[in-house]
């Protein structure tokens, strides 16, 4: 479902400020797969899903999702392709829109615009049933302006939106980290019951190293550009956060500097 072969990318090449983010990064996810994605602050994390969102042009290598080579699209045809929810709640809506108008928006997303009725009856009710699920109360205040809602009711939204179509891959970019540790927890849970239920193959960056063992079914550890670790199965299912510390040590040969983030 997921290819990436040798990804390369430099910033600022041949100046002083030269940065190798990606240095030959092959990676392999098949349909349902839920990778967590960890490494210390640099470690190439979010290069890597901003190369697959196609933000960029990589330098060198290939991008392939559902049998189609993406790399030379561009970020909003890839977005057929692609859901993404970002660490700032207040990317991935629009805040001046209702809710309901949200949602139609990721209901078109990859459609070409024309100028039939913008919500239908069908729409509405199903808009209304899915908010429903996330437990907010939001399927009580469609015609509310996005802006109004709080950090976590507008994650939570943003990852509905980014779900409606179901995605062939699922981003999640620390979608979580902007959140206070109640409301992360919830919006976590949710992104949870989400995947497992619409079985979406997913990418989720974080930080937090108890996140990363305890959802998913592999866990991919990032250091310099590259991917050090691959853990999936039975292995991951046993991870203790010590034992993915030593492992890391081990692997990169180098000491954890920010443990305070891993942690």
């Amino acid at each position: 479902m997921l290819d990436l072969i040798n990804i390369s990318k430099t910033f600022n090449p041949n100046t002083i400020n030269q940065k190798v983010a990606l240095d030959g990064v092959s990676l392999h996810l098949d349909d349902g797969d839920f990778v967590t994605m960890i490494g210390s602050n640099g470690a190439g994390k979010s290069t890597l899903l901003n190369a697959i969102a196609g933000e960029w042009p990589v330098d060198s290598g290939r991008i392939i999702i559902d049998g189609n080579d993406v790399t030379g699209l561009s970020e909003h045809k890839r977005a057929l392709w692609l859901g993404r929810v970002f660490q700032d709640p207040r990317l991935g809506t629009a805040a001046t829109m209702q809710i309901i108008e949200n949602l139609a928006l990721a209901k078109r997303r990859g459609q070409k615009r024309g100028l039939k009725i913008g919500v239908t009856k069908a729409e509405k009710d199903e808009y209304r049933e899915q908010l429903a699920t996330l437990g907010l109360g939001l399927e009580d205040r469609l015609t509310e302006k996005v802006g109004l809602l709080s950090g976590g009711q507008r994650q939570a939204l943003t990852l509905l939106m980014a779900t409606l179509k179901k995605p062939k891959l699922l981003l999640l970019d620390e979608h979580t980290a902007a959140l206070d540790p109640r409301t992360a927890q919830k919006v976590l849970t949710l992104s949870d019951q989400i995947v497992t239920e619409n079985k979406l193959m997913t990418m989720m960056v974080t930080h937090n190293m108890k996140d990363a063992i305890r959802y998913g079914n592999r866990l991919i550890m990032m250091n310099a550009g590259h991917i050090i670790l691959d853990i999936k199965g039975e292995e991951k299912q046993k991870l203790t956060v010590t034992d993915l510390m030593e492992q890391f040590v081990k692997t990169s040969g180098e000491e954890l500097s920010d443990r305070a983030l891993l942690s």
